[in-house]
């Protein structure tokens, strides 16, 4: 694939290898750097150093080659199944858990457990890296999950994500004691523009995106919430929470910066699931107990306060 570029005012003076990223969403820096001595990457016609200040009316030449996704292997993983048919199936992901095969992450992810348990049997319409997969939850977030095991039931179930048919209910704690007893979050979510490995609530340019929150329990410096997605937007709740001054507890990209004593990453948890199976129309709902590092957690905090 050939892209060009050319450099306005307002971009100039950036580093090459600092701009071209996000020029480019999918082209991390260190992959920027390799184009550029490999001869991938040009301007003016000329091979640059990566920390090349560009100038105004530069133009930029990059040929990308095609992508080769390597298949997903088989993996013996073990899987904790909530519900099993012939069209889906519905997982309780463990926190650590990758959910399909994505850069620094090629193998040891929930699709190569499915595949090793369901053999052929999973929807193709998400892709060769994603095959089942029609919702995805975090990496450090646990809980329910449902995969599809044909492509009737991929699409059935991805039209009630769009139409919001599809229930989705968290807990989560979050860090300071929230006053109100229950609120909404109605803020478009995009890119970060500096970060791009972050969301962020953004003025303009979003996708819609609503999240829904109720106080269970609070404590001294922490609250104990049930949040129900309207959307589902990458990190939504995490993002969400963040913007009105609230971050999930153990979450180190979007809040403190730091994990919490005996957190390993944000505490949130997909506690419920509710859905139309998409042959037969019934209407089914699946829930979870909080696993042990989220009832640890609680536990750590104390009683909670009248």
């Amino acid at each position: 694939m050939e892209l060009r570029f050319q450099i306005t005012a307002q971009q100039a003076g950036e580093r090459i290898d600092a701009l071209l990223p996000r020029l480019v969403p999918d082209l991390s820096r260190s992959a920027v750097q390799k184009l550029l001595g490999s001869g991938g990457l040009r301007v003016n016609g000329q091979a640059v150093k990566k920390n090349y200040l560009l100038r105004p009316g530069d133009a930029l030449d990059l040929s990308l080659p095609e992508p080769e996704p390597a298949l997903p292997q088989a993996q013996d993983i073990p899987l904790d199944i909530v519900y099993e048919d012939a069209d889906l199936i519905v997982v309780n992901k463990p926190r650590g858990l990758v959910v399909h095969p994505a850069a620094g992450h090629p193998d040891g992810t929930l699709v190569n457990a499915l595949l090793w348990h369901c053999g052929d049997s999973l929807s193709g319409v998400g892709g060769v890296l994603r095959p089942g997969i029609v919702h995805r939850i975090d990496r450090d977030t646990s809980g329910l999950l449902a995969v599809a095991k044909n492509d009737l039931a991929h699409r059935g179930l991805a039209a009630q994500l769009a139409d919001h048919s599809m229930f989705r209910i968290y807990e989560a704690v979050v860090c300071g004691r929230m006053r109100a007893d229950s609120g909404t979050v109605d803020a478009p979510i995009g890119r970060h523009p500096t970060d791009r490995k972050r969301m962020a609530v953004l003025p303009t340019g979003g996708r819609e995106a609503v999240t829904h929150w109720e106080v269970l329990a609070r404590y001294r410096d922490h609250t104990h919430l049930r949040c129900r997605l309207e959307t589902g937007r990458t990190h939504q709740i995490r993002v969400h929470l963040a913007h009105i001054g609230h971050p999930l507890a153990g979450d180190i990209v979007y809040g403190r910066g730091k994990a919490d004593k005996g957190l390993a990453g944000q505490c949130l948890h997909a506690r419920e699931l509710e859905l139309t199976h998409p042959r037969s129309g019934a209407r089914l709902r699946f829930t979870t107990q909080l696993p042990d590092y989220f009832q640890d957690f609680l536990r750590r905090l104390g009683e909670p306060e009248a």
